[in-house]
């Protein structure tokens, strides 16, 4: 057992234990329990407090350390595959550790002008797509990318529309004996050769990734962000400041925000936001390096080509900026461009939205969703909302879609005389279009109060026609998804839906949850189905069959090829729970009635040493008879009655409901792999402890009835039935539960250490937040805010119960963390309310670490912290304590 500080004593007396245990015999099937040992007993176990980063048992880093396999990308004309190597899992802390600026949401990079913290490849081979290709492809197969510095990262890898060229983004490293970090550099890589060449060198025309980076407009030209030459050095913080910071609501503006991180916070961080958002947008010529800038230096966000090439459109911010909402509520404007740089029309000129209200189908009022049609060469398809943005306000209809071509437009006129016609209407909040021809686009609705959900069918050529309804369900009822349509790649090069024969016929790709799956206990069986549109009728043309789980993917379809069922190619995906997902590809001939596969890959076993995990789905019902879910492992080799119950962890997270029915649905496949990511409790599997994973916490609230109004009652309800049903299975000692979570699931873990004590030995709480009166206007579902609920903020609130809390609790923050709401100092109270009343309690802050933990000395000190606190608590000698 690692080294750590000791742990502040326990102030339970004998008749308090007593009363733990009595409460313990309440549960079915499960004999009384004594309480955990108290603090002194097990201090022998928790040396002198330690100093620096340390490392779990062996089993469990050697999983951590596991190599990556390469990720596959295949090219347009389906003709060859892209392999990327990946680094090591974890990058090192002092990667993390660079300066980082915070400014409006936003964490950039000051040095290489770009967000900070990207992902990267070390490498980049192509091989051919043929039909005995086996993924990952050897070395002596493929054609290596060369020709860039030896040595640097690469990202933001993407194909050129034709398949002959690969863009990518480099930069150094920046260690002791690498070159100088700078903006990142564009490089092109023929894919016949393998030989790369820069087209966008830095500092000159290095890349601005604040918020974008490039994209191809045609097979031969790239428009990118870079920094403006001219732009000058950063500004420097003044030595004191000019005066109190400000702000004022003479007004009487309604103006509500939920709890943001990393907002604005002076005049001097206005300038260095501004600073490193302005950037210039250029035309890059690949066989020349022909370079024109287009227009003048803004603080663009995104921009994106007609599918023709044509036109561009293009955001930018602008002033006045907002110390109370991040950048993505700052004025914005879009505006349409020829490919010189010209503006045909003017989109949206919007204002600071700081009076987005705090409900779910909120939205900022004008043009949003402004994009092209992806089946068209050059038309913009934007939504507008008539309700002001506020869910509350009653009006028919809510919003509205509208589409514009662009040829033909008088830029003289500004588009004036070229307005846009309304596409279709919708009473509910729209979601946007799924476009397939002039014959068939989907529309799509939704509302969050209902659950409602609605996909009409429409006619973009045929005005006249009205739009007609194809499903209609409530989203959250499983059972009853009909799929989504399968895209494919058009001639223009944009994904478009694919109609089968060219006809009102789509292929629906569905996670296939179904009651006949949760009566048979195979969980979800995925689909493709063939839907006629006019008439809504399916036929069903591939379905996963036990004991694989297979999952449907990409169509490969040529770009200008009809889809066709017969010989229909689908890369697909085949998993068991011992071998983990592979890449087949099937053809379908006689309408689904004949099926032919191929193995593309290969994969070697993740982690090799939990191989033999057993998994089985458990199925209980909640008190109040709601059906429930989880899966328990064990670990390989365990036989529960020559072993007996074992340790186990239970981790969660809580999630809202409109419907009993649809929250005790069965979502979840027993031949699923048994996959184990850096973070995953399962890595306790090769600490001979039993997981119940994800065992469904539903906080459900029919009709009008708000869910959190009952939050404590429904998740100790919801945790009782999980563990009864574990320890009834003989696999869970009742003397050794541990519960656990990250972000809201770190919240119940809290919450239920306070309210159901005799239910666990200890718990863990990452990244959480526990006061909820420090995010007053609203929190994950709760719309409501602490005015109109006070009562239920209190309840919910585990550091309003920090008194009730005796089991030991260890919590887990990054110190920049950068998620909403959960602010390390969530952890930092909740800890000094625990030590003030006398509870076993550890608090630990990882440097330089965010919401999600990446560093590979923070991963691994984080789960030595979380086995050592697992086995004080609730390790093989802990009976002997009790």
């Amino acid at each position: 057992m690692g080294a750590w500080s000791a742990v502040p004593p326990c102030n339970m007396t004998s008749k308090e234990r007593g009363s733990l245990a009595t409460q313990a015999s309440q549960l079915a099937d499960v004999p009384a329990t004594a309480s955990v040992p108290a603090a002194t007993e097990v201090k022998q176990a928790l040396p002198e407090p330690d100093i620096g980063y340390r490392q779990p048992p062996k089993e469990i880093s050697d999983i951590v350390n596991e190599p990556v396999q390469p990720g596959l990308s295949i090219s347009p004309d389906r003709k060859k595959v892209m392999q990327m190597y990946w680094p090591a899992p974890l990058p090192p802390i002092t990667e993390l550790a660079r300066p980082e600026l915070k400014l409006a949401g936003l964490r950039i990079d000051p040095e290489i002008a770009a967000r900070s913290r990207m992902s990267y490849t070390l490498a980049l081979g192509i091989s051919d797509l043929t039909d005995t290709t086996v993924l990952p492809a050897p070395q002596d197969q493929e054609t290596r990318i060369t020709g860039y510095p030896a040595g640097f990262w690469l990202s933001y890898v993407t194909w050129s529309e034709d398949s002959r060229h690969i863009a990518f983004a480099v930069r150094s490293p920046g260690r002791s004996t690498d070159p100088p970090r700078k903006p990142l550099e564009l490089w092109v890589a023929d894919v016949a050769t393998g030989k790369s060449r820069c087209i966008l060198s830095s500092p000159e025309y290095g890349l601005n990734g604040v918020f974008h980076d490039y994209l191809w407009v045609d097979e031969d030209t790239i428009a990118a962000l870079v920094v403006p030459q001219h732009r000058g050095a950063a500004p420097e913080r003044p030595l004191a400041p000019s005066g109190p910071r400000i702000s004022t609501n003479i007004q009487g503006s309604v103006s509500q925000a939920r709890t943001y991180q990393d907002l604005l916070k002076s005049a001097y961080d206005e300038e260095l936001f501004e600073h490193h958002a302005m950037s210039d947008l250029v035309y890059v010529k690949v066989s020349t390096g022909e370079i024109t800038q287009l227009n003048d230096t803004r603080m663009y966000t995104a921009f994106a080509p007609s599918p023709n090439g044509e036109f561009l459109a293009v955001s930018w911010m602008e002033r006045p900026f907002s110390y109370n909402v991040p950048c993505g509520r700052f004025p914005k404007r879009v505006q349409v461009w020829d490919r010189q740089g010209n503006v045909v029309r003017e989109v949206a000129a919007l204002p600071l939205a700081e009076d987005i209200p705090i409900t779910f189908n909120s939205t900022r009022k004008g043009p949003r969703n402004i994009e092209w049609r992806a089946d068209k060469p050059a038309e913009l398809c934007w939504i507008e909302c008539q309700d002001g943005g506020n869910p509350a306000v009653e009006v028919l209809p809510r919003d509205i879609v509208y589409t514009l071509p662009m040829h033909g437009v008088d830029p003289s006129s500004n588009g004036a005389t070229h307005q846009p016609r309304v596409l279709a209407t919708t009473d509910m909040r729209c979601g946007g279009v799924a476009w397939g021809s002039d014959d068939l686009a989907l529309l799509y609705e939704s509302w969050w109060k209902t659950r409602r959900s609605k996909v009409w069918s429409l006619r973009p050529g045929d005005p006249s026609e009205d739009k007609r309804i194809l499903f209609e369900r409530n989203y959250e009822d499983a059972y009853s998804n009909p799929g989504s349509p399968a895209n494919r790649r058009n001639s223009l090069g944009q994904y478009v839906l694919a109609m089968v024969d060219g006809e009102r016929k789509l292929l629906l790709q569905g996670p296939g949850a179904s009651q006949e799956g949760s009566d048979k206990g195979c969980g979800n069986r995925p689909f493709l189905d063939l839907l006629d549109v006019d008439t809504g009728t399916t036929k069903r043309l591939w379905q996963s069959s036990p004991p694989f789980l297979e999952s449907s993917g990409t169509l490969l379809v040529y770009p200008d090829d009809t889809v066709r069922l017969e010989g229909l190619q689908l890369l697909i995906t085949r998993e068991t729970q011992d071998d983990q997902a592979q890449f087949y590809i099937k053809t379908l001939t006689a309408e689904g009635a004949e099926v032919q596969e191929r193995q593309l890959s290969r994969f070697p076993h993740p982690h090799p040493t939990l191989k033999g995990t057993s998994k089985e789905i458990l199925r209980y019902k909640r008190g109040d008879g709601v059906d429930l879910t989880a899966t328990l492992y064990t670990p390989p080799g365990y036989d529960r009655e020559r072993d007996g119950p074992l340790p186990c962890i239970l981790w969660a997270y809580p999630r809202e409901y409109k419907s009993k029915d649809a929250a005790g649905q069965l979502t979840r496949s027993p031949y699923r792999f048994n996959s184990i990511g850096s973070q995953s409790p399962l890595l306790w599997l090769s600490r001979k402890y039993a997981v119940l994973d994800g065992p469904t916490m539903p906080i459900i609230a029919e009709g009008d009835e708000e869910p959190n109004d009952t939050y404590v009652e429904q998740l100790t309800q919801s945790a009782r039935a999980a563990i009864e049903e574990a320890v009834r299975q003989g696999v869970a000692d009742p003397k050794r539960i541990a519960v656990g979570g990250h972000s809201y699931g770190a919240f119940m873990a809290a919450n239920l250490l306070a309210h159901a004590p005799d239910l666990f030995a200890c718990g863990i709480a990452k990244s959480g937040a526990y006061n909820r009166t420090l995010t007053p206007f609203g929190f994950q579902a709760e719309e409501r805010t602490i005015w109109q609920a006070p009562d239920t903020y209190q309840q919910m609130s585990p550091f309003m119960q920090a008194n009730k809390i005796k089991q030991p609790l260890l919590l887990i923050h990054g110190e920049d963390d950068d998620n909403s709401g959960t602010f390390p100092l969530q952890s930092e109270r909740l800890y000094a309310a625990l030590k003030g009343h006398g509870a076993p309690a550890r608090l630990v802050l990882l440097p330089h670490e965010s919401h999600g933990y990446r560093a590979r000395e923070s991963v691994l000190h984080a789960l030595y912290e979380m086995d050592a606190w697992l086995e004080a608590w609730c390790g093989a000698d802990v009976t002997s304590k009790m």
